[in-house]
């Protein structure tokens, strides 16, 4: 198979590459490209806290909530029936509403006791709850 050279008055073949299926591919690539770049690059903006070595010494009246490895309920130590725990925190949360609830839980409590008392503490109204933990080490 002989080939010509690019003048057209030659007889043999042609030896001229096809760009027709490249520029195709191209263009299809192109639109997947357009249609999938914003996918990738989505992210959620987030204005987070800056965090300081400081204390912080912000007064909001503060409640512990502490929960034994049996699953009894103790307020600020004291025991509290867990019939009457919804009630006291939404009468808590009626004197205050910026109340904040620390909960301690025993190492061994099941988490399904923990997620009870969460969704006690939301239904009563409680909007800031914060978990007590050992540091490590200690």
């Amino acid at each position: 198979m002989a080939f010509g050279g690019f003048s057209r008055d030659s007889g043999g073949d042609m030896a001229e590459i096809n760009v027709i299926p490249l520029v195709d591919i191209m263009l299809v690539l192109l639109v997947i490209f357009i249609i999938t770049a914003p996918v990738m690059t989505h992210a959620v903006n987030v204005d987070l806290p800056r965090a300081s070595h400081e204390v912080n010494h912000v007064t909001l009246e503060t409640v512990t909530l502490s929960i034994d490895a049996q699953g009894g309920l103790y307020w600020d130590n004291d025991p509290v029936p867990v019939d009457r725990l919804e009630a006291r925190l939404a009468r808590a949360v009626a004197g205050n509403p910026d109340l904040e609830l620390h909960l301690r839980a025993d190492q061994a409590t099941a988490y399904e006791r923990v997620a009870w008392v969460l969704t006690r503490a939301r239904s009563a109204g409680v909007v800031r709850i914060g978990f007590i933990t050992q540091p490590e080490g200690d």
